[in-house]
């Protein structure tokens, strides 16, 4: 599943869904598969949502391949295809690799600034891969 719109300007999954899929995404992520009017009765407590419009997206999400239907008697339960761990890191990778593929150097050396910011650990790692890719060349 590819998002195919990133907003640089919005935060958090806002990033990568409209305001109303961020929330319903966060809601099944937090907890078991639920049915939309599941769903609809937690984004209530919230704000006034009409049935119609979480189904609707919640149908959208489906084509878009971030949800699972199953039928269960005459309910249907909705899940995310993949965890939100699975998810950030499938979609922080696809942008790498676009980015890399599109600006090469420079994404790199924004990275490497960027590291300035970057805790311990994280450029431990960065030197350990570094010091594999050199090993392999």
């Amino acid at each position: 599943m590819k998002i195919r719109k990133f907003k640089i300007n919005e935060s958090g999954l806002n990033r990568f869904f409209g305001p109303l899929e961020a929330k319903i995404m966060d809601i099944l992520w937090n907890g078991e598969e639920k049915t939309i009017k599941d769903v609809q009765q937690i984004l209530e407590q919230e704000k006034a949502t009409n049935f119609n419009t979480v189904m609707t997206v919640m149908n959208r999400l489906i084509e878009k391949g971030i949800l699972q239907k199953r039928t269960e008697g005459k309910s249907s339960l909705y899940r995310p295809v993949q965890s939100r761990i699975e998810f950030l890191n499938t979609q922080s990778k696809e942008m790498t690799n676009e980015l890399m593929d599109e600006f090469g150097n420079v994404v790199v050396s924004h990275m490497l600034n960027a590291l300035e910011e970057a805790d311990e650990d994280l450029v431990a790692k960065l030197e350990q891969k570094i010091k594999a890719l050199k090993k392999g060349m």
